[in-house]
């Protein structure tokens, strides 16, 4: 079972160091007035997160340390944790700890795993409650009220709240499908014609992946077409035709080869020499057939320059658009056809997934109200049994109710939850107007308050400690006796931690701890110890009489710690 097994206090304001190990069932915590019972409560609620400054630093020390060690059952704190990499100790034990330094600066630490203090107070919520004026706690959140409303109709709610998440999924499954089909009509219009308008665009442009690489070539022989027409002219003219003054260089070879041809018999090497210069002649006409061929087949056309200029112009503007190549572009263009083929087929699955949300819509709705109507039944039963169980703690003039916010319209307000907005509203006070629960200025009423829903809730409660203080105040004898009787209730399936000054609420501790203030020279320390039967006894004689303890006052405690053993046997 889930319960805080121990803390420890090092440096906080009064207390030099400290160490508590709690156990299940009723924790008492009594003492002196000004012993600092409080101080626990203080650093409880420090470690889970409240709002800490270098102030509550024992004095000439380097910080204050709070650790809580809890052990834990509750699968889905688990799995939080687990979430965030924080592993469990031993598979069930958290160990929170926080430090606040002299210089104002805090750490925080589950299972030695820094974390922030927004995320250690959403953990708290599922460890430990504690109730005491500007205390954190579960109640004055409005948010957790609806739960709190379905946990007392658990029987009554649970199928359909089955029913509602089942169904509220399937509607947000729709909603999501159709938001992946461009959202809107509009949307998807304005969507389908861009795609359009691209696919076009790219489509008019004819696009070859090899186009660009060639236009590229073509545009810079163009642009060198008058230095390589007179280059091919000249080398035409040079080795073919000659001039008046000299002959050209195919006839000065052709004579040369001639010359050698008439001593090529003479000598064999020279026979060689001629065979090499008849090739090369050879291969000179051929050049020389190919240079007069290339150069009466150039023509210089202005509008083809301009023609090439456009194309690799209208090429870059495609290529800042939809990619890098013209092979990209290709593929975009693929990619996009395809989209657009969803997008005019989806129209008809949109058609199709609009008249499934009208059913699933007008199904949730029916089961949502029907939710709704057995919540506010269950609300009526709770208010007129929270206002007797408040009466019952000496708050005969509270008055309770459950609010459930106006809906509008119920699309809008849709939830796993259904269609309710709840807030738990009270008047503690006659004439009084209602308000929420977290303008409650005493801490002793909230306590009681809480106390009322944690008898009511007993059974299905889900926070396993509670923390209660100043719990009876303004309360004594049979409303003291009723406020002990109900911890004893509550205790059976939850961990209890209370401060009180009452024997009647004493008596009823399964675990008995006394808080003391001890003076050494200048310094105050507080200290803790867990009692024996003997001191327990006493110190229940203490509450009963005050300081003078005598034999009469002695009996009376051990009449109250029998009347108590009794009425835990009697509610087992």
């Amino acid at each position: 079972m889930s319960m805080l097994l121990q803390l420890m206090i090092k440096d906080y304001v009064l207390i030099d160091k400290l160490e508590i190990r709690f156990c299940q069932g009723l924790n008492i915590l009594s003492g002196e007035t000004g012993a600092g019972k409080s101080i626990l409560i203080g650093a409880i609620g420090m470690a889970l997160g409240e709002r800490a400054d270098k102030s509550i630093v024992r004095k000439n020390a380097e910080k204050a340390t709070i650790q809580l060690i809890f052990s834990i059952s509750n699968n889905e704190l688990k799995e939080k944790l687990l979430s965030n990499d924080i592993e469990l100790i031993d598979e069930d034990i958290v160990m929170i700890s926080r430090s606040v330094y002299a210089n104002g600066r805090s750490t925080c630490r589950i299972n030695d795993k820094m974390v922030t203090v927004s995320y250690l107070k959403e953990l708290s919520k599922y460890l430990i409650d504690v109730f005491s004026q500007h205390a954190h706690q579960s109640l004055l959140y409005p948010e957790n009220h609806i739960h709190m409303l379905d946990a007392y109709g658990e029987k009554e709610i649970s199928p359909l709240m089955d029913e509602v998440k089942h169904k509220y999924e399937e509607y947000k499954n729709i909603q999501t499908q159709l938001s992946k089909l461009y959202g809107d009509d509009r949307e998807r219009e304005r969507k389908k014609d861009l795609l359009e308008f691209q696919v076009n665009e790219i489509m008019s442009a004819d696009l070859k992946v090899e186009e660009e690489e060639s236009l590229i070539e073509e545009l810079h022989i163009l642009s060198q077409f008058e230095k390589i027409s007179n280059t091919m002219s000249y080398s035409y003219e040079s080795l073919y035709s000659g001039n008046s003054r000299e002959k050209s260089i195919v006839d000065e070879l052709n004579n040369i080869v001639s010359q050698i041809d008439s001593i090529k018999d003479i000598d064999s090497r020279i026979g060689s020499i001629y065979d090499t210069l008849q090739e090369s002649l050879y291969n000179l006409e051929d050049i020389t057939r190919e240079i007069r061929d290339y150069n009466d087949s150039m023509e210089y056309n202005p509008n083809r320059l301009e023609e090439i200029q456009d194309r690799l112009e209208l090429i870059d503007n495609l290529k800042r658009k939809y990619g890098d190549t013209i092979g990209d572009i290709l593929i975009y263009k693929d990619k996009i056809e395809e989209e657009l083929e969803y997008i005019n087929n989806s129209e008809i699955l949109r058609e199709e997934l609009k008249e499934s949300l009208v059913f699933v819509e007008k199904d949730l709705s029916d089961i949502s109200l029907k939710l709704s109507l057995i919540r506010k039944e269950l609300a009526k039963k709770l208010e007129r049994e929270l206002e007797d169980e408040l009466k019952v703690l000496n708050m005969e003039n509270a008055a309770f109710k459950v609010e459930f916010a106006e809906v509008s319209s119920m699309a809008n307000v849709f939830s796993a939850n259904g269609i309710d907005r709840v807030e738990f509203l009270i008047s503690t006070n006659p004439g009084e107007s209602l308000k929420g629960l977290s303008k409650i200025a005493s801490g002793g009423e909230i306590s009681r308050i809480m106390l009322g829903f944690k008898t009511i809730f007993a059974n299905v409660d889900k926070v396993p400690t509670l923390v209660f203080d100043e719990i009876d105040t303004g309360i004594s004898g049979r409303t003291a006796d009723i406020v002990s009787e109900r911890l004893g209730i509550i205790s059976k399936n939850h961990q209890i931690l209370c401060i009180t000054h009452l024997p009647q609420i004493a008596k009823m501790a399964d675990y008995h701890f006394y808080i003391e203030k001890t003076y050494d020279k200048d310094t105050t320390t507080t200290n803790i110890r867990r009692l024996t039967y003997e001191e327990q006894l006493n110190e229940i004689g203490r509450l009963i009489g005050g300081n003078s303890i005598t034999d009469l006052t002695l009996k009376h405690a051990e009449e109250l710690l029998n009347l108590a053993k009794s009425y835990k046997k009697s509610i087992i």
